[in-house]
């Protein structure tokens, strides 16, 4: 999807971090955006700056987690902007530590905005983006831990990658590109995540690594370019992580260890 000017992008979990940076760099390209975020004054004060680039924004206040606030969502946007040829289903949680000792709750609201925050927003959205026709792209932020690892943050993100991979085959001849983004060590709000955490998902968990905005990793408008060059390209995989932070060694042991598995489990016919 080469021509992005004058179109209309949307971007859950906008009013910081990777969203904040790819609302304000879509809208370089000359897009229109909505700027949808839980944090409502956060989405108006990222949507301004949008408009600063001379192009329409949109503050939208949106929990993905919930179905109906991510169709209101798609509906407001069709209604004010006619239209929607970039989604990014950015918005996420993390919790750290082991599965032993988190709880019910934990798990649900993990899942609740990770998967279901990408479910609901391609249930909202990919039917009106298939029925206004046309180009259009579709990113899901996963994360490096999807690769392995990281307990149940891993374990959503794993299932945003797979659901990205079988999304981009079913939609490649139907004119919408996919990509998924895998980030690593980003600066971001995401150690401070659960500030957001709704009272029916339970207490705070442990955080262990405190809950200070991340100020050492990538900076976010970095992965909005590199992401923004993958819509461009129509590219599915993008990774983006510090130099000295890449998962290369790790997924080439876990995929040669994989394929070693598949290559041990075949069964032979008997002679």
């Amino acid at each position: 999807m080469k021509d992005l000017a004058g179109r209309v992008a949307v971007v859950t979990g906008a009013g910081s971090g990777i969203g904040e940076a790819l609302a304000l760099g879509l809208a370089g390209e000359r897009m229109h955006v909505v700027v949808a975020d839980i944090e409502e004054a956060e989405a108006v004060r990222v949507a301004a700056a949008v408009s600063e680039r001379g192009v329409r924004a949109l503050a939208v206040h949106t929990d993905v987690s919930d179905a109906r606030s991510v169709e209101a969502l798609a509906e407001r946007t069709f209604a004010e902007l006619g239209g929607c040829h970039v989604l990014c289903n950015n918005a996420g949680v993390l919790l750290f530590g082991g599965v032993a000792d988190k709880r019910l709750d934990d798990w649900q609201w993990v899942f609740g905005v990770n998967l279901y925050g990408v479910v609901h927003g391609l249930q909202a959205f990919l039917p009106r983006m298939l029925e206004q026709g046309g180009e259009a792209h579709i990113v899901n932020t996963a994360s490096v831990a999807a690769l392995g690892g990281s307990g149940i943050y891993g374990a959503s993100k794993a299932a945003v990658l797979s659901l990205s991979e079988t999304l981009a085959e079913e939609l490649a001849a139907r004119g919408i590109g996919v990509s998924v983004l895998c980030p690593s060590y980003i600066n971001s709000r995401i150690l401070d995540a659960q500030r957001n955490r709704p009272a029916q998902r339970g207490a705070r968990a442990a955080e262990p690594y405190g809950t200070a905005a991340v100020t050492t990793g990538l900076d976010a408008s970095a992965v909005a370019e590199d992401t923004i060059a993958a819509i461009r390209e129509g590219r599915l995989y993008v990774f983006t992580h510090p130099e000295a932070m890449s998962a290369r060694p790790r997924a080439a042991r876990r995929f040669e260890t994989i394929l070693a598995a598949i290559d041990a489990g075949a069964r032979r016919k008997p002679d």
